[in-house]
């Protein structure tokens, strides 16, 4: 075989021998020699058996193959070729799906007949769904901001003044963003409170509005264009103190989320940055547009007294306010009790690293037997998407099997990533049904499909576990230690502990053994005595079941490996191997494989993870119906209770639960550093409202 796969190498290949001089012109000097096709591969002499040329059609057959496979994809029950389209880092989903989608056009124009390009996923629809729910939240936000402010404000000029400010500090807002480059997403604009966007310029209307009133009943008249903006501006300067203040502290409550790094800092950034954006932009327009606007736009009489919703809502108060002040002790007792039993609730609350968003579709992790032969997953994989194909809210299913061309995921063809793409709620027979009664009905049946293990997750969420923790499922139970068998021993108990925990859902341990091996052991003795060593052992097995690659063949701009191996039927028989023969020492003859090795079949690791300098085996579970940390808690007490760990073995725990910590414990030191700022900002205007000089009530 290295004979075959060296002549191969020296006889395809073009070759450059310089140049020569005639006439005045140089010439360059070339001898091709590449093989065009299967013919001239065929032709290649490998030796010579008495003066007579043996070539490579005398020893093998030349023809087109294939790679051998360890990936495939099915959908609907049946194999297909599926792609993967990667985006950059930096770049906007939405473009990158928009472009994908105008390119494929194109491709399927140029596809043979009966060969179609379709989308099976499209995380932009996700991404287009969640902008809309946020536009249509920011929209019915905004609208009813404006509503209230007509009805409190009793003045439709005043009112759409200050309305204004909702439009203007949005675009500030968006500004910000794109020079900053934050995203537009459900974090980010989903924080967004117009309530507090215009809270400031309320308070600065109203006193204008106030100081318009007074003037214009003290001198009879309406006011001048000169004096309505002298008062306009002490109107604003005589509240610019608590507005600035209520900005501040506002802005100091996400101080925390700045503190944030790694993927929580990544996650929660853009939603702080967006809201102090906008209490900025707001908090500008508030000292500059709106007492401009007031004194500009607002000529009128202004009314001294209250509408009558206000009246109303002052009738009402009048009396509460009159009894607490009567009742003060018992007020302040009764706040003080409140506080106390606020505080011992907050203890009982459950944590979340960030909650569970309903993307619509279902991933659900297949899991077999290590092993299980590429064919035989494709057959149960089919059989699995045909039963779930059953179920009247699936519009299709669709899975990747093992290891693709591109081995983004190195993982056994015993593994299968299932896509379940939901149809829209509105053609569901029940649009109501909760989606956790769908993923239980799911699972029971699923189950009735015998070879697997499942666990249920949702697309982008399995992404975001995996690119976190090394783990697609909400919380992975590390088990570090030395001896595989003793690794999967302990993480079989772990996983019966962990299944047993409320909460816990499709509880699993990692393969890390049972996976079949043809073990070809070298006899070193009878090696030793035929000259030889175990890498011509080695390299000969290799080159047969495995294949080595022998040079290119070209066609065009596209490139083909020369590949030496067995043919297919000759790779899958057994007994093959026994009488694979090992070329001896100059020449000598060969000798069978079986004569200087021993081939048994046995069993060995599935795969090996090493972490922190030892190696490692994961029980991975979800959790459902319950907090993460609650959980974690009552896992950590069983575990460390009922699993008894050997010397030089020990646990940790990961998934999303190492960012909940990571938070925790920044936030822990933050937090209480912003209340104490605001507690000084509030003493601070406390202060100085103490010593300004005060109008006396109702003037």
């Amino acid at each position: 075989m290295q004979d075959l796969v060296a002549a191969l190498e020296k006889n395809n290949a073009n070759v450059g021998a310089g140049y020569i001089e005639q006439s005045g012109s140089q010439y360059l000097i070339r001898v091709p020699g590449q093989a065009a096709n299967e013919r001239d591969l065929s032709g290649i002499i490998v030796a010579f058996r008495q003066n007579t040329p043996i070539r490579v059609a005398d020893v093998a057959d030349v023809e087109i193959g294939s790679e051998v496979r360890n990936g495939a994809a099915t959908k609907d029950g049946r194999e297909v070729v599926l792609g993967t389209i990667f985006m950059l880092v930096g770049e906007n989903a939405s473009d990158v799906s928009n472009s994908v989608a105008a390119r494929l056009e194109e491709v399927n124009k140029s596809l043979p007949g009966g060969v179609t390009v379709n989308t099976v996923y499209d995380r932009s629809k996700l991404v287009a769904a969640t902008v809309r729910t946020v536009e249509k939240n920011l929209a019915e936000g905004a609208l009813l901001v404006i509503v209230v402010l007509f009805l409190l404000l009793g003045n439709l000029r005043a009112a759409l003044i200050t309305a204004a400010v909702i439009p203007l500090s949005f675009l500030m807002t968006i500004t910000g963003m794109v020079a900053w480059d934050i995203s537009g997403n459900l974090m980010s604009l989903g924080a967004l409170d117009f309530g507090l966007i215009v809270d400031g310029a309320v308070i600065i209307v109203e006193n204008c509005l106030r100081r318009f009133g007074e003037a214009q009943h003290r001198l009879g008249r309406l006011l001048t264009r000169d004096e309505r903006f002298s008062l306009a501006e002490t109107a604003a300067a005589e509240v610019v103190r608590p507005s600035m203040f209520g900005v501040a502290i506002i802005a100091i409550v996400y101080l925390p989320i700045f503190a944030l790094e790694g993927v929580e800092g990544k996650t929660f950034h853009p939603m702080a940055f967006t809201v102090v954006l906008a209490l900025t932009a707001a908090a500008i327009l508030s000292l500059t547009l709106v007492p401009a606007a007031v004194a500009t736009f607002d000529t009128g009489r202004v009314k001294e007294k209250e509408n009558r919703l206000m009246r109303v809502a002052g009738e009402r108060y009048r009396p509460l306010l009159d009894g607490a002040l009567d009742a003060r002790k018992t007020v302040v007792a009764g706040a003080a009790v409140l506080v106390v039993l606020t505080g011992l609730a907050a203890t009982r609350l459950g944590s979340e690293f960030i909650p569970n968003l309903d993307e619509g579709d279902i991933a659900m992790h297949a899991l077999r037997i290590p092993g299980t032969s590429l064919t035989q997953a494709v057959a149960m994989q089919s059989a699995l998407e045909r039963r779930i194909k059953q179920f009247p809210e699936v519009q299709q299913v669709f899975a990747k099997i093992g290891t693709a061309d591109v081995a983004t995921e190195a993982v056994p063809p015993s593994v299968a990533d299932t896509f379940i793409i939901m149809k829209p709620r509105a053609d569901w027979p029940n649009p109501r049904k909760p989606k956790a009664q769908l993923v239980a009905e799911l699972d029971t049946a699923v189950q009735q499909v015998p070879g697997s293990r499942y666990e249920f997750i949702q697309p982008i969420q399995m992404r975001f576990n995996e690119l976190i923790a090394g783990v697609r499922s909400d919380v992975a139970v590390r088990v570090y230690g030395d001896d595989l068998d003793e690794l999967a021993r302990l993480a079989d108990e772990v996983t019966k502990v962990t299944a047993a925990v409320e909460g816990s859902e499709d509880a699993q341990a990692e393969q890390v053994t049972g996976l079949p091996f043809i073990q070809i052991v070298p006899n070193r003795v009878q090696l030793t005595q035929l000259g030889l060593n175990v890498a011509d052992v080695q390299n000969v097995v290799a080159t047969a079941t495995g294949g080595q690659e022998a040079g290119q063949i070209f066609e065009g701009d596209r490139r083909f490996d020369i590949v030496v191996r067995l043919p297919e039927n000759l790779r899958q028989d057994a007994t093959v191997l026994q009488r694979l023969p090992i070329p001896l020492p100059n020449g000598a003859g060969t000798v069978p494989l079986s004569e200087v090795a021993t081939i048994e079949r046995t069993t060995g690791p599935n795969q090996i993870s090493r972490e922190d300098g030892k190696r490692r085996a994961v029980v991975t579970t979800n959790v459902r119906g319950r907090d993460l940390g609650s959980f974690i808690g009552e896992l950590k007490a069983k575990i460390g209770s009922e699993v008894d760990m050997p010397p030089g073995y020990w646990i940790d725990y990961g998934g999303t639960f190492e960012q909940l910590q990571s938070a925790t414990a920044r936030l822990q030191i933050v937090v209480p550093l912003a209340l104490l700022l605001i507690f000084g900002l509030l003493v601070m205007v406390a202060g100085a409202d103490s010593r300004a000089e005060r109008l006396p009530f109702g003037s």
